[in-house]
Formats: structure tokens, C-alpha cells, sequence
């Protein structure tokens, strides 16, 4: 299936779901984005305004942390820090945006970037919605080192993406202190049991390069690099 119809066959089930279908889902995966310690290290995360049903973060804004949310600007991300009860705007798109006049959000601030998708792979890929937007952001010098992890439901993690030259994995860099290396293949949660699994549970004591996908359901952990 090619990459448009592709993303209009989830777009449209994401929009069958119901209001509280995406509350449930979205609690469950801001919980299990919070047991990871590549969430509890970062000070300043990067993140979106859910849009269309899209998986709803609102709930970890409260946090003690900085967050730093987009405005399209011509074909680029610019990025400002918000807090809850600050100013926002409507955008070009129809997304809320910080105020123009919001504190910028440079690079070198940032811990975490959580990238909205329709949807991502095994591999790390991501579907985005045609703009281009994070592929630009995510290949530019400054950007691409920045750890990222891609946010979906669980419909949306799909074992292959349609993959173009261009397209870049999305990017985590995770220290994992109790498995052994074959056995990060078998944390594919999609159980209640995956609900007990997180970043916390690895104890490979050394670094490794990979990329992660998280949504309702518990962790995706593919493509690593050792």
C-alpha cells in the first residue's frame, strides 16, 4: 500500500474512535511514557497539541519539567516554551500554537523530542502527514542528534512502513541496565502483562542506539544496534 493511502486508511481509524476510547488510550500511554527513564532524565521535552484525535499528552504538561511546543512558520518548526493557563493561537493548519511572543526553545535545551505520527514501525520508521515538517526538523544539523520517540496508538505500529531514500529512523538513545540481548525482541507488549514492562526492567549496563515506538499498550522496542 502506498504512503498516502496508507495514511488515510488510519487517519480514518483513528477517527472512528470515540472520545473516550481516546482518553482511555492516551491515559495508558502517558503512564507508560512516564515509568521511562529517557521521560523522568529529560528537563526539557519537546512536544504537540493533540489534533484530531491524535494521542492526547496534555496530562504530563503538569510536570516539573520545560515543554516546548511548535508553531508552523512558512515550511518550518519553530519551537517556544507554554505552561498550562499560558497564551495559545489557532495556526495555519488549525493547530493550537504557543503565542508568537512565547520564550523560543533553542536546540541545545532540548532532552526529548515526542514526534506526533500516523503511524511507526518495527524499524523506526515514521508516517507523518505529508507535510514534511519533522523530516526537516529531524535531518537538520542541529536537530537529528536529539533523542525522539514516536507517539501512536497501537493500531497505528505496524510491522513495515513504505520507506523512501530520504526517510530517517526515528532516534533513541537509551541507557539499559537484567536481559539479555535477544530478549529486548520479545518486549512487544500488547497484554496486560506489557503494562509491567519498561525501561526500568533492562539491565544490559552499557548504551545501545535504537529506536522506540510507544503507545496504548506498552513499549516497542526494535532495531537495535549493538
Amino acid at each position: 500500500m502506498e504512503k498516502a493511502e496508507l495514511r488515510q486508511s488510519l487517519l480514518k481509524s483513528r477517527r472512528s474512535l470515540s472520545a473516550e476510547e481516546v482518553r482511555q488510550k492516551s491515559d495508558r500511554l502517558c503512564q507508560h511514557l512516564e515509568s521511562s527513564p529517557l521521560f523522568a532524565q529529560a528537563k526539557t521535552i519537546l512536544a504537540y497539541f493533540s489534533f484530531r484525535q491524535e494521542p492526547d499528552l496534555s496530562s504530563l504538561f503538569g510536570t516539573n519539567r520545560r515543554w516546548g511546543f511548535p508553531r508552523c512558520v512558512e515550511q518550518s518548526l519553530w519551537w517556544h516554551f507554554w505552561k498550562p493557563g499560558e497564551r495559545i493561537k489557532t495556526g495555519a493548519y488549525g493547530i493550537n500554537e504557543p503565542h508568537p511572543d512565547s520564550p523560543v526553545c533553542h536546540p541545545a535545551e532540548v532532552d526529548l523530542i515526542l514526534v506526533p505520527a500516523v503511524a511507526c514501525d518495527a524499524q523506526g520508521y515514521r508516517l507523518g502527514y505529508g507535510g514534511g515538517f519533522y523530516d526537516r526538523l529531524l535531518s537538520s544539523p542541529e536537530w537529528k542528534s536529539k533523542p525522539t520517540v514516536g507517539i501512536v496508538f497501537d493500531f497505528a505500529y505496524l510491522p513495515q512502513l513504505p520507506v523512501e531514500p530520504w526517510d530517517l529512523p526515528l532516534r533513541v538513545e537509551v541507557s539499559l541496565s537484567a536481559l539479555e540481548p535477544a530478549q529486548l525482541l520479545k518486549i512487544v507488549g500488547d497484554s496486560e502483562a506489557a503494562s509491567c514492562w519498561s525501561l526500568h526492567d533492562l539491565n544490559l549496563g552499557r548504551d545501545y542506539v535504537g529506536t522506540l515506538a510507544i503507545f496504548g499498550h506498552g513499549w516497542h522496542l526494535r532495531h537495535w544496534q549493538f
